[in-house]
């Protein structure tokens, strides 16, 4: 576990993924913000060996998050913090949200969430593709905003 990054480091590491094969120039789809995700949540970061330590939450509707009601997919993972003593201090979340404009073919898709846990016997490819069977639609659109952050919960 030493040698695995620590949490502070994560939204670095999400950034560096979603750059790899980008210049400035380029924006990114769909199935770029996908694969970017999908090598960031195969990276195993320094937390404890506990079931719910290390989540992968991938969801999507439409929301007003930023303002106006848009189709947004959330990309997140979840690290559980804890204090000095190895007690639950609480949770730190690192997003990927892709939103899109508005289209009936979108917003028919209604809601949806799925976890994934690390340090649980899941299968994590297995996962990976129960999820991208949900982003048939999208996966060769470009978002139109990208937002990156992290917050603790």
């Amino acid at each position: 576990m030493h040698d695995r990054p620590r949490l502070e480091e994560a939204i670095d590491v999400l950034r560096a993924e979603l750059d790899v094969g980008r210049s400035t120039k380029t924006e990114l789809t769909t199935r770029a913000a996908w694969l970017a995700f999908m090598r960031f949540a195969r990276q195993r970061f320094a937390t404890a060996p506990t079931p719910d330590s290390d989540g992968l939450l991938f969801q999507y509707g439409t929301y007003a998050f930023s303002g106006r009601p848009m189709f947004t997919v959330d990309l997140t993972r979840q690290f559980d913090v804890s204090d000095d003593k190895g007690e639950h201090e609480h949770y730190l979340q690192v997003h990927c949200e892709l939103r899109y404009e508005r289209e009936p073919v979108l917003d028919a898709l209604g809601s949806f969430d799925s976890w994934f846990f690390h340090d649980t016997n899941g299968d994590l490819d297995e996962w990976f593709a129960a999820m991208e069977r949900h982003l048939e639609l999208l996966l060769a659109r470009r978002p139109s905003e990208i937002d990156v952050y992290e917050e603790p919960v």
